[in-house]
């Protein structure tokens, strides 16, 4: 795996190249965590939030395998596969 990516609310980071990109959407209730997806085709760009529980550590976005090493409401510490 790769150095950790640590994000706060709202910052953004590129999976890998030809990939999609991440954004860190906080934490909805205390046992839930949200990432929103974000794909882009030429000049239009789509996007929708992923939930997940708090437990759940092993994660799959856009085919990237992610290791989600400490989520708090403010910040997501994770490794990118």
């Amino acid at each position: 795996m790769s150095q950790p990516v640590i994000l706060t609310v709202g910052e953004e980071s590129h999976l890998k190249r030809g990939k999609d990109r991440i954004v860190y959407a906080g934490m909805p209730s205390d046992d839930v965590y949200s990432i929103v997806q974000m794909k882009q085709s030429g000049y239009q760009g789509f996007s929708w939030n992923l939930y997940f529980p708090k437990r759940k550590s092993d994660i799959t976005i856009d085919g990237v395998n992610i290791y989600v090493e400490n989520v708090t409401p403010d910040e997501i510490r994770l490794r990118v596969g």
